[in-house]
C-alpha cells in the first residue's frame, strides 16, 4: 500500500470522464488499497475517487468515519466499483462539502437526499446499496468526480472561476 500524490485544481484530469473497470482483478485491488490509504493520510478524507490521484478508472473508496478511535465507532470501509447511481429521492438538502481536490474550500451545495448506486464490490459481484444523508451526498460527490465534475461546478460562473485562478495561481508559485 502506498500513499498517493492527490491531484488538486485546475489540473485538466479532474475534468475527464473515468472508464468503466473491466475486470476486478489485483491491479484494482492495489489501486483501492493505495486509495484507502491515501484518504485516511488526507484531512478530513471522507472519500475519494480514483481520477483524484490521477487514474482514470471507475473507482471510489470511502469511509464516513475519519476517526474511529476518537468517534468511538468502527470503521466502514466501503469500495465501489463502476458506481452508477440508478435513483435519487425527490427531497433536496442543502450541506457544506469539501473536496480533497480543493483543500480548505467548503460550500453549501444542493443535492438529493437519498439515493440508490448500483456497484461492483472487490470480488466483482454486483451491488446495490439505498443511501441517505450523509452517505447519499457523499456517493453522488464521488461519482461525480468520475464524470469529471466537481463541487465547485454548483457555485455561480464568477465563484468558480475565481476559486480555480487562486489555486492556479498557488500552483504556479510552487512549482
Amino acid at each position: 500500500m502506498a500513499v498517493r500524490p492527490i491531484l488538486v485544481i485546475p489540473d485538466p484530469r479532474l475534468r475527464q470522464t473515468a472508464a468503466e473497470v473491466e475486470a476486478v482483478d489485483d491491479e484494482i485491488r492495489t489501486l483501492v488499497d493505495d486509495m484507502f490509504e491515501t484518504m485516511y493520510d488526507a484531512p478530513n478524507g471522507i472519500g475519494l475517487a480514483a481520477p483524484q490521484i490521477g487514474v482514470l478508472k471507475r473507482v471510489v473508496v470511502m469511509d464516513l468515519v475519519k476517526d474511529p478511535e476518537e468517534e468511538g465507532l468502527e470503521a466502514e470501509p466501503r469500495v465501489f466499483i463502476n458506481p452508477e447511481i440508478t435513483s435519487v429521492g425527490e427531497a433536496l438538502d442543502t450541506h457544506e462539502e469539501g473536496c480533497l481536490s480543493i483543500p480548505e474550500y467548503y460550500g453549501e451545495v444542493t443535492r438529493p437526499d437519498r439515493c440508490t448506486v448500483e456497484f461492483l464490490d472487490l470480488e466483482g459481484n454486483r451491488q446495490s446499496l439505498d443511501c441517505e444523508d450523509t452517505l447519499a451526498f457523499a456517493v453522488q460527490h464521488e461519482v461525480d468526480h468520475l464524470n469529471g465534475k466537481l463541487v465547485i461546478d454548483f457555485l455561480s460562473r464568477l465563484k468558480r472561476d475565481m476559486i480555480v485562478r487562486k489555486y492556479a495561481k498557488q500552483a504556479r508559485h510552487a512549482g
